[in-house]
Order: structure tokens, then C-alpha cells, then sequence
């Protein structure tokens, strides 16, 4: 994986378990020569995986529309700033740029970007590992609802398997450079799941 995608939050609330973990990713990033691609700002968790990127002397490529470059939170110090029209053309030239994607913790935007790759992967529109880097357990009530979802046949469990999840950033890496994907090919012929 030559660059990698991070969703995260244009917040921070200060915790400094997220705060380490996002300073291991983002060395691991310029150790590994991977680039970050990530939404542009300069704020919250996003403006720190960038700094931590660019700290390190990594590549950080910030994809951000204009609108959000016209209220000043655009990283002017980012290895390469793409700016678009409108958030449509941000997510699909973030996705286009990236050969993997992770999650870290955020809002409803991290998950609207995380539930859309996921999709496209569920539907065999790429085949990139998708990892959320669950820290401090951020996540797990949102993966108790997907396995939910598998709980009550809305989702199959090879779907459910296509998510990569861990607390360690080193870890989440490894397992997703070892990811293939395995989409359910079938998933619109059999529309029971029983």
C-alpha cells in the first residue's frame, strides 16, 4: 500500500489514548512511505494526523472543497492540497487517490465515508481493505450493531468479515496489507437470508 485514506473526526476531544494512537499511525506512515490522503482541514483529529505525518517527513495529500477552503480550516502546509467542488467530488477523488482506507474515531461525516467504502466494497466497486482503528473501544458499539444486523439476517457474515478491526496501528497495517477481498458475489440473487 502505497497511500492510505484516513477518515477521522474535525474534532478532538482531547483524549490522549487517541492522541498516541495517531501519532503511532502516522510514523508508521512515514517509516512505511505511505501517503496520507485525508480531508484537508487543519483542525480536530485531521489537522493532527496531518502535522504528525508532516513531522515525521511524510507525503500528506488533503483533498477538501472549496466551501470548507473558503472558512479557513484548509491545511495550507500539506504535501499536496486538491480542492473540489463540492463534498461528492472530495470523497471519490479520496477514494480514486488511496490504495486502502482507515477509520478513526469522528462524527456522522467518518461514518457516512465509512459505510459508503464499505458498500462499494460489499458491491465489488474496489477491492481495498477497509481497518478502523477501534481506540479505547470507540467503535464497539457500532460493531455490536452490525452484528446485529448478521443476528437478524439483514447482513451476511462473509459482508461482516470484510471489515478489518483493531486497537494497534501496527497491527491494523499488517492485517490490512495481508486483506483480500471476498465480497458476497451472490448477495443480489439471494435476497433471503434465512
Amino acid at each position: 500500500m502505497k497511500s492510505i485514506c484516513v477518515y477521522c473526526g474535525a474534532n478532538f476531544n482531547g483524549d490522549p489514548v487517541l492522541l498516541k494512537a495517531v501519532e503511532e499511525l502516522a510514523a508508521a506512515f512515514a517509516d512505511q512511505q505511505i501517503r496520507l490522503v485525508y480531508g484537508g482541514g487543519s483542525v480536530g483529529v485531521m489537522g493532527i494526523i496531518a502535522d504528525e505525518v508532516l513531522k515525521n517527513k511524510g507525503l500528506v495529500t488533503g483533498v477538501i472543497p472549496q466551501f470548507l477552503l473558503d472558512l479557513e480550516v484548509g491545511h495550507k502546509e500539506v504535501t499536496e492540497l486538491i480542492v473540489t467542488q463540492n463534498m461528492h467530488e472530495r470523497k471519490q477523488k479520496m477514494a480514486d487517490l488511496a490504495d486502502g482506507f482507515i477509520i478513526l474515531p469522528g462524527g456522522f461525516g467518518t461514518l457516512e465515508e465509512f459505510f459508503e467504502v464499505l458498500t462499494w466494497l460489499q458491491l465489488g466497486l474496489h477491492n481495498k481493505a477497509i481497518g478502523v482503528l477501534n481506540v479505547n473501544g470507540f467503535y464497539d458499539h457500532l460493531f455490536a450493531q452490525i452484528d446485529v444486523m448478521v443476528e437478524h439476517r439483514m447482513l451476511k457474515p462473509n459482508n461482516r468479515a470484510l471489515v478489518i478491526n483493531s486497537d494497534q496501528p501496527l497491527e491494523l497495517l499488517e492485517k490490512m496489507k495481508a486483506f483480500t477481498a471476498a465480497p458476497d458475489p451472490v448477495w443480489f440473487k439471494d435476497r433471503d437470508l434465512i
